[in-house]
């Protein structure tokens, strides 16, 4: 079953952060990534939201918590970030 993931940061810069992260596809798709979305803020274009479908929790926990993936967030600048990992219980088109 698809796992997901919220994660909520500040960047120092959303282009510089969208290069790495851009860069970082196939990392992620390898880690177990499914699909992705990236939001900002509508009033702060450096406050970024990755949400995102994974194979699983632990997957994603093991990714994002990996020595790589830190050196990578403080190379994109990368504020604190947040994670919150979800289980999906209804979904719905209206």
């Amino acid at each position: 079953m698809v796992k997901y993931v919220l994660i909520i940061h500040e960047v120092e810069d959303y282009q510089a952060w969208k290069t790495v992260f851009d860069q970082a596809a196939d990392i992620r798709k390898q880690a177990g990534e499914l699909s992705y979305q990236v939001l900002a803020y509508d009033n702060d274009p450096n406050k970024v939201i990755h949400f995102s479908a994974w194979t699983s929790i632990r997957a994603a926990q093991q990714f994002f918590e990996s020595p790589q993936l830190i050196q990578i967030r403080v190379e994109a600048g990368v504020k604190s970030p947040e994670f919150i990992y979800l289980d999906l219980l209804e979904s719905g088109t209206l």
